[in-house]
């Protein structure tokens, strides 16, 4: 009666090893290094099609399907904040850098608000992951015309901190 138990746990542990195993093949293709997702590379037409899918899942019910934001968004409601701004080029979403703009998606638009300001921009970060929030801010920078483009990259580039 051992023996079979025996058998039976190991075979357990070697379908279990395999499980996990071919999850780790999913994610990672054999002999690669897991890709780091450290910026909003509008040239990554994988993370692109990845972050339209994220932007209309999730950001497009309030800066707009086709990022034109709401209506009077640079005129403060009764609340006392902003409504959504575009992500388009008439917005300032381009003003600001990769990093400011990763971080106001993960942990909300108030972590990064000056004193007296109220922002209606909830954060993300406990329901998208770092590369989801990358890849919807790859898509918005994909729309956008190449100028904006070239002096978003060259912002972003010179706000890095090492």
């Amino acid at each position: 009666m051992a023996g079979k138990t025996n058998i039976i746990i190991i075979g357990v542990i070697i379908v279990a090893f395999g499980i996990i195993g071919s999850a780790y093949v999913n994610v990672l293709r054999v002999g690669e290094e897991p890709q780091v997702i450290d910026w909003a590379d509008p040239g990554n037409t994988e993370l692109v099609a990845h972050g339209a899918t994220i932007y209309d899942e999730v950001c497009g019910t309030c800066h707009g399907e086709d990022l034109q934001g709401q209506p009077d968004w640079q005129t403060k409601t009764e609340d006392g904040m902003l409504p959504a701004p575009p992500h388009d080029a008439s917005g300032h979403t381009w003003h600001h850098p990769d990093q400011l703009l990763f971080e106001i998606t993960k942990f909300g638009g108030q972590k990064n608000a000056p004193e007296g300001f109220i922002s209606a921009m909830p954060e993300f970060g406990d329901i998208l992951s770092d590369r989801d929030i990358w890849a919807s801010l790859a898509y918005i920078k994909s729309r956008w015309p190449e100028d904006i483009r070239k002096r978003h990259a060259q912002m972003s580039e010179r706000m890095k901190v090492n």
